[in-house]
């Protein structure tokens, strides 16, 4: 008797949990978006576009600074950047081709360091196209083939 009444029981409490609606794992609200999208999506490309309309930045006037003292300040600029891949990418090339560069150059490389970090590293890694004043610039092209590491050339910081 016992047991017939406890499988009706068991029945009844199986037919009434079964209508209830499912239960959430959480209250908190969902997402309908992922806050945090990984990088190199087009959403993430089109979050952190630099707006067109800011000017560039303007440059520190370095009057009377010798040619040795403008290559280890650029070397420095190059290594203390900020993001690690802005590091890796700019003091490698630093070390590579800083010492061949005549002054012209040193000072179009000296004007790029001016641009933001995140600029840089996409121009150079081709995942957005330059502004018009960088599209013909001898040094950024240099700085993608660099970027391109064609030879699978481990890298890491230069030391010092």
């Amino acid at each position: 008797m016992f047991a017939v009444l406890s499988a009706r029981r068991l029945a009844s409490e199986v037919t009434r949990c079964s209508r209830l609606p499912p239960r959430a794992f959480s209250t908190t609200p969902r997402w309908r978006a992922d806050p945090w999208p990984l990088p190199h999506t087009p959403q993430h490309l089109s979050n952190t576009q630099t707006p067109s309309d800011i000017p560039p930045p303007v440059p520190i006037p370095r009057p009377g600074e010798s040619k040795e003292t403008m290559r280890a300040r650029l070397v420095y600029q190059s290594r203390k950047r900020g993001t690690l891949e802005s590091d890796l990418l700019l003091s490698t090339f630093a070390r590579d081709h800083l010492g061949s560069m005549d002054e012209i150059e040193l000072k179009e490389y000296d004007k790029l360091l001016d641009e933001p970090d995140w600029d840089i590293y996409y121009w150079a890694t081709e995942s957005r196209t330059p502004p018009e004043r960088w599209g013909k610039s001898s040094i950024l092209e240099k700085l993608k083939i660099h970027a391109k590491n064609e030879g699978k050339v481990v890298r890491k910081m230069p030391p010092l």
